[in-house]
Order: C-alpha cells, then sequence, then structure tokens
C-alpha cells in the first residue's frame, strides 16, 4: 500500500540549534531502505532487526525509548498501528512449529529468535482476542531460561549446541527478556528485568577486553578474539534497550544502580570505538585493525547508539563522530536505496559481494535516522545541550526568513 508522510516539524529553538542540526536522510531515501529491508530481511535476526527498526522508526510511540511506551495501549490507534511491525510477529508464530519453544525451530542460535520477540509480546498486549502470541512469548522465554545451554557463571549460550558467548546475543536475548518483565509487572517482572542487567554483565566479565571494546566470540570450540564493529554495535545497542526498558519501566526506582552501570558500559564501547574513525568517518570492520576493511554496518549502529546517548546522558562530546558518520552513510546508499560497502554479516570478516547486500545493514540506516530524528528534536527543544559539531548532512532543506537552513526529519509510517 502507498505510504503516508506526516512531518516531524521540529521547531527548532534557537539558530544556533538550527546551524547545528543536519537533515537526516531524505523520505524517499527512508522509503528506499525500508522497501529493500523487508524484501531481503529473512534469518531471525534479521526480521527481529527489522521489526525494532521499523518501530523505532515508524512507530516511535511504542518504542521503548518513548518515556510513555511502557506498557502500550491494549488497543492501538488506527494511525498508530504498527502493521509491519506486528505482521513480522504474525507470520513468525504462524510458522513456528506447536512442539517447538523457540520462535523459529532449529535455528542454531538461541539469542535470534528471541529478537522477534518483543514484537510478539507488542502483538500479544494489543490483541487479546489471539492467545497464540502470550503462548509464543511465554515459550520462547522458557527456552532461553530453563533450556538453553549456559556456561558455568551462568550466562545463557548463544549458540544452541554449545556453550558459547556472542556480543550479537546483548541486542537478541535481554531486550526480549526485559520487555517481558517491565509488561509482566509484580516481582516475577521485576525478577526478569535482574535476568536481563544480569546476562549483560556475565557476558560483559568474558567477552569486554582492558580497552572497552568487546571480542565478538568466547568459549566454545571456536573464538573470534577481534573487535568486530557490528559486535560492538550489537553489545551497545542492545545494552541500550535494555536501559531505555528499565528507565521507562514502573520499578526504574529499583534498579539505579545498573541503569548507571549500563549506561557507563555502552559509553565505554562508543567512546573507545570512535577514536579509530577513518578520516571519510568510517570504521572498520574490526575496529582497531588498520589492515581490515571500512564497513558502513558496524559504522550506522554505533552511530545510532551514539545519538541515543546523547540524548540519554546530555553529553554531546561524541555528536561530531557520529555526525562524520551520518554523512558517511548517506554518501554509503546507492541510487537503488541500498547500503553498501558493508560486511557479510554471515562471514563477518569479509566484505558484502558486490552483487549482495545486508539486511542488518538496511536496518541499521532506519535505526540511525530514528536514533538521530529523537536527538535534533531532543536539541531543538532544549532537553540536550547543543553539540560544537558543525551540520555534516548533506539533503535539502529550506531557507526561512533570515537565511538560515532550518531542516526538518521526517517521521514516515506505512499504511
Amino acid at each position: 500500500m502507498a505510504p503516508v508522510l506526516s512531518s516531524l516539524g521540529l521547531i527548532l529553538s534557537s539558530l544556533e540549534a538550527i546551524s547545528t542540526l543536519h537533515a537526516g536522510f531524505s523520505d524517499d531515501v527512508i522509503q528506499q531502505v525500508r522497501t529493500n529491508l523487508i524484501a531481503i530481511a529473512s534469518q531471525s535476526w534479521e526480521l527481529g532487526t527489522a521489526a525494532e527498526a521499523l518501530t523505532e522508526l515508524e512507530w516511535p510511540s511504542l518504542s521503548v525509548f518513548n518515556a510513555s511506551s511502557i506498557p502500550p495501549p491494549h488497543v492501538l490507534d488506527s494511525s498508530d498501528d504498527a502493521s509491519d511491525v506486528l505482521k513480522i510477529a504474525t507470520d513468525t508464530v504462524n510458522a513456528k512449529p506447536g512442539d517447538s519453544l523457540a520462535l523459529v525451530a532449529n535455528d542454531g542460535a538461541v539469542g535470534d529468535p528471541a529478537s522477534i520477540g518483543v514484537a510478539v509480546l507488542l502483538a500479544n498486549w494489543t490483541d487479546s482476542s489471539d492467545t497464540s502470541y502470550g503462548t509464543a512469548a511465554s515459550g520462547q522465554l522458557d527456552y532461553l531460561l530453563n533450556v538453553a545451554p549456559r556456561t558455568d557463571s551462568g550466562a545463557i549460550s548463544q549458540r544452541s549446541d554449545q556453550a558459547q558467548l556472542w556480543a550479537d546475543f546483548i541486542y537478541m536475548a535481554p531486550p526480549f527478556i526485559a520487555y517481558y518483565g517491565a509488561l509482566q509487572g509484580g516481582d516475577n517482572g521485576t525478577s526478569l528485568l535482574q535476568t536481563a542487567y544480569e546476562q549483560i554483565s556475565l557476558y560483559r566479565d568474558v567477552l569486554r577486553d582492558d580497552n572497552g571494546l568487546w571480542r565478538h566470540i568466547a568459549l566454545g570450540s571456536w573464538q573470534d578474539a577481534t573487535h568486530w564493529a557490528t559486535g560492538n554495535g550489537w553489545a551497545a545497542a542492545g545494552m541500550l534497550r535494555v536501559l531505555e526498558t528499565i528507565v521507562h519501566s514502573p520499578v526504574a526506582s529499583d534498579f539505579e544502580d545498573s541503569s548507571s552501570n549500563l549506561a557507563q558500559w555502552i559509553q565505554e564501547i562508543i567512546s573507545t570505538a570512535w577514536q579509530y574513525q577513518a578520516d571519510n568517518g568510517t570504521l572498520l570492520n574490526t575496529i582497531d585493525d588498520l589492515s581490515s576493511f571500512a564497513d558502513s554496518s558496524g559504522t550506522a549502529l554505533l552511530a545510532s547508539v551514539t545519538y541515543r546517548m546523547a540524548v540519554y546522558t546530555k553529553d554531546t562530546s561524541l555528536i561530531p563522530y557520529a555526525d562524520k558518520a551520518f554523512t558517511l552513510i548517506q554518501n554509503s546508499i546507492d541510487s537503488n536505496g541500498w547500503l553498501r560497502n558493508t560486511v557479510d554479516p554471515e562471514t563477518f570478516d569479509t566484505p558484502s559481494a558486490a552483487n549482495s547486500a545486508s539486511p542488518e545493514g538496511q536496518a541499521f540506516v532506519l535505526l540511525l535516522q530514528s536514533a538521530y530524528r529523537d536527538y535534533a528534536s531532543s536539541v531543538a527543544s532544549g532537553a540536550t545541550p547543543i553539540s560544537n559539531s558543525t551540520s555534516s548532512g548533506t539533503s535539502d532543506g529550506d531557507d526561512d526568513d533570515n537565511g538560515t537552513l532550518v531542516r526538518r526529519c521526517r517521521l514516515v509510517r506505512h499504511k
């Protein structure tokens, strides 16, 4: 169906703020990126990441980054119905075999099917007439907590055949566990929020290196000790989603120390990563290996986290790096809406082939646009301080009567 666009209508509060903010991606580019994402996302983690990206982009009132999103309304307004997100949830639940606890059967990865879980929980909360969503979400939680392999320390494995920890897991499973707890409420809900935090802490104990970056894979039959850009993005973005879920839950005051730790752990990843940013704005696939190739996927994801952390902490010192990365991503999207110069998400250490694209890279562009939109809105309202960064965007804007380029980010919705 035809897309419907509605302007976010940012009211820039001062000429200083106007000169600092750039336009973000154009509506046409975002629509192309979105269309391509939906066309090629098929693996469990790709669908889960797509669902989250679409929620943040099109339905921000339902995203955990919105202070009033927990709990969501039991009945969604027709103008805010999250139809594309709920379709991912519905298709997943309908395809799940009855004897599978995990949302996707025989996936091989423990965490990846759980990445769709937030969308399934949203479907359950907003459709009381269909109990299949709640049953499916409960089964996925049961699998994570009671069936999946664990390390001796209690960390839930990312793999189903052995106890092995991947940085990717942090984006896949803890946000689902936390969201489940926030919606469930009561002592059990609080316990699940604590579990989400503890799993992150256990993973960090194993994967974090002294410089603040995370290794990609540890334990099990093989390891990847490199500081993979996308892996660090998965970890930082996953921690951020858990943090926002906790602070917007009714029991936020019980988790002040945990929230402080999460914010610190996220900040150490992004502050270290940007130290290795190339002159053109990119991060390398292995962040601190100068012989590695440039990767737009990890760059986009870490830039999105940087914008959101600026809103959370009110520290905008890393915004110049994010702005530089944003321009790099703008220049890396071709005329058909494909993000180029990505890592192959299944090999981790080779670029995507010339005739292929990265589904997660497409999603990361949408996450980046959403994060920048919310950052720009926060700056314009005065809630977030103005960065010393100069404007780096390249999209078109409109000149106001003072000759200042007034730019607006767009909220894209699809009906």
